[in-house]
């Protein structure tokens, strides 16, 4: 894949599908822009530090992309590093996506990544794939996400190889809002009842946090009732 071609695919993400997340920062950006131009720069800022080096990427530069003032975003976060520790937050996505009790955690995780690509415009998680495989400072953007998001996850879980169920899960999650990306936007997926997409993604994401419980041994003992 060229250079040209992560642009495009990063860039068609972020302005209408990925990037997003359920509210950098401190968490009380809910995803509606109240005239302060906060959301566009913000979508700007994850389009720039995922695809450039962070040393490359201006205040300026954001501020063209999003449509409005340098001043505007001095004034908003203050400087480039706090706009990208903004940006690299997963913390406000994870705490919507693991607001359920295990035994229905899995399509309570599949509904909340539909309603928050609804309303925020943007996957809660996705942005951290374009991260991969680059050596700068975006490296935050996966340690966070380890954080934030996998090892989060692996200490709520019980039994066995929690750690690998936790990045099993992650990725599902990041599968669904990649698929959904790239089918839209006349796939299959966006014609489809959220409850319907529930129906048929989340048992795969239940049996990982299950982590088999409950489950029969094929070499066990089997009941016989009656």
């Amino acid at each position: 894949m060229t250079d040209t071609d992560t642009d495009t695919d990063a860039d068609a993400d972020a302005d209408a599908d990925t990037g997003g997340d359920a509210g950098p920062g401190t968490g009380t950006d809910t995803g509606t822009d109240t005239g302060t131009g906060r959301d566009a720069i913000v979508r700007a800022a994850r389009r720039a530090f995922t695809l450039r080096p962070y040393a490359e990427v201006t205040l300026r530069g954001i501020a063209a992309d999003a449509g409005v003032s340098p001043s505007l975003i001095v004034k908003r976060f203050g400087s480039k590093e706090r706009l990208f520790n903004t940006v690299a937050d997963f913390q406000p996505a994870a705490d919507a996506l693991f607001a359920a009790e295990p035994a229905g955690l899995g399509r309570h995780m599949v509904l909340t990544v539909l309603r928050l690509r609804d309303e925020l415009r943007g996957d809660p998680l996705l942005r951290v794939v374009f991260s991969l495989g680059i050596d700068d400072e975006r490296t935050l953007l996966r340690a966070r996400f380890r954080e934030q998001v996998t090892a989060r996850l692996a200490a709520s879980l019980t039994g066995r190889d929690r750690e690998l169920r936790a990045e099993l899960i992650a990725g599902q999650l990041l599968g669904l809002g990649a698929t959904l990306s790239l089918h839209r936007p006349d796939g299959a997926g966006t014609r489809t009842t959220a409850e319907r997409l529930a129906e048929l993604y989340a048992p795969g994401l239940q049996g990982l946090i299950d982590g088999g419980a409950g489950r029969r041994d094929p070499e066990g003992p089997v009941s016989v009732v009656g």
